[in-house]
């Protein structure tokens, strides 16, 4: 198994680990944001990779199929953070999109892969999604919905990336007489 195909596998595991924890229905989104820098050992922004990019997408989009997932990639600070999605999610979502397109220099390898491989890809300004995997420490908190639940994946790293992820719930009011199940 090569590299690529290893960081290809990894990333099915991990995102096929989140979407059976957090029973995201079809249609709602999870959000991705990867140095592929970071996946291959070298630090955030510095060496973005193509081919990692295309592996990673790649998993992404085998582990999502199954589950009718919607992917929302997001660009890197350099963009603000915007995020690749397809022009359907927009309207799904009545998200407006903005007129850039990411570059590897400017976006990231990822989002520049997504711009690419994605039917009708708009980028937006911000989201707030189901459920979320960071690959890298890119920080996608700001694109989750406001309660957001640390799940524990079996897979901490792909490549070299620390991994992280998250899913989301319903915000609990009321008080001590609420009823919540």
């Amino acid at each position: 198994m090569t590299e690529l195909d290893a960081i290809r596998t990894q990333t099915i595991e991990a995102a096929t680990e989140l979407l059976g924890i957090s029973k995201l229905a079809p249609g709602q989104i999870l959000v991705v944001g990867c140095s592929t820098s970071e996946v291959i050992g070298e630090r955030i922004g510095s060496s973005g990779s193509s081919e990692v990019a295309k592996a990673i997408l790649g998993g992404l989009l085998e582990a999502c199929a199954p589950f009718g997932v919607c992917l929302a990639i997001q660009c890197c600070e350099h963009l603000n953070r915007g995020l690749v999605i397809t022009a359907e999610i927009s309207e799904r979502y009545g998200l407006e999109p903005v007129m850039v397109i990411p570059v590897p220099k400017a976006g990231g390898a990822l989002a520049s892969e997504a711009m690419r491989v994605f039917e009708n890809p708009v980028v937006v300004e911000n989201i707030k999604a189901h459920a979320g995997i960071d690959i890298g420490s890119t920080l996608i908190g700001m694109h989750l919905k406001a309660v957001a639940i640390p799940v524990r994946l079996s897979r901490k790293h792909i490549g070299h990336a620390f991994v992280t992820a998250a899913r989301t719930r319903p915000k609990l009011i009321g008080g001590s007489r609420a009823v919540y199940e």
